[in-house]
């Protein structure tokens, strides 16, 4: 795979992994109602997310209501909160950052080095996006297996995993597959090869030969 190529498919990587990133961090079932064991079956479902929590009833109406306040949270919630916002901005500035140093386009610089170090530089973005979409999401799931696994959880308050947390992990994947791919982008050897290419140029510049002639024996110089 060529240089451009493989930056493009990194970009695309990126790119949905940003979005599904973005999706998960506003999808509301990041954990959902067991019915595991001796739980009792009811009509209402529940569902929780980072902004809001939900209940589906059995006839198809979902009420969802957002959380009241920001400090009365628990601390896994502010935390993947805080996480998923960061790893969202560095999303953003890692796509700005990645179509101004790809081959396949004309913005900004044009030395190749320089692109070249631009692109990296996008992709050491994504890969940051990625590990913080992947912190938020693990700190989610391991508060939601310890509370599942915890003896002082009442059966019927138990939750398991929601969808929106295999759409995190899948974000966290791709995001940081398209930022090494990205970083794949070194400029050594491009440097490296005009260097070689400066050196094999023959000198087109010539110094000027002066000639000095002596005087004839018999004249006189005046």
């Amino acid at each position: 795979m060529g240089g451009g190529a493989r930056e493009l498919a990194g970009y695309l990587a990126a790119l949905g992994g940003w979005v599904a990133a973005l999706a998960a961090a506003a999808l509301p079932q990041w954990r959902q109602s067991s019915y595991a064991g001796d739980a009792i079956i009811t009509a209402v479902g529940l569902h929780e997310g980072l902004w809001m929590s939900c209940a589906a009833q059995s006839t198809g109406q979902v009420q969802c209501r957002l959380h009241d306040s920001l400090l009365s949270l628990d601390v896994h919630i502010q935390t993947s909160r805080a996480l998923m916002v960061i790893s969202l901005l560095l999303g953003f500035f890692g796509i700005i950052v990645s179509v101004v140093g790809m081959k396949c386009t004309k913005v900004g610089e044009e030395d190749p080095v320089t692109k070249s170090r631009i692109a990296v530089a996008g992709g050491v973005l994504f890969i940051l996006s990625g590990l913080c979409t992947l912190a938020a999401v693990s700190l989610y799931a391991t508060q939601v297996t310890y509370e599942f696994f915890s003896a002082s959880t009442p059966i019927n308050a138990r939750y398991e995993f929601g969808s929106a947390l295999f759409v995190g992990w899948g974000a966290a994947s791709l995001t940081m597959l398209g930022g090494s791919l990205l970083c794949c982008s070194c400029p050594t050897k491009e440097r490296q090869g005009q260097q070689y290419y400066r050196q094999s140029q023959p000198s087109t510049a010539r110094e000027p030969h002066v000639k000095i002639s002596s005087p004839v024996r018999g004249e006189q110089c005046l």
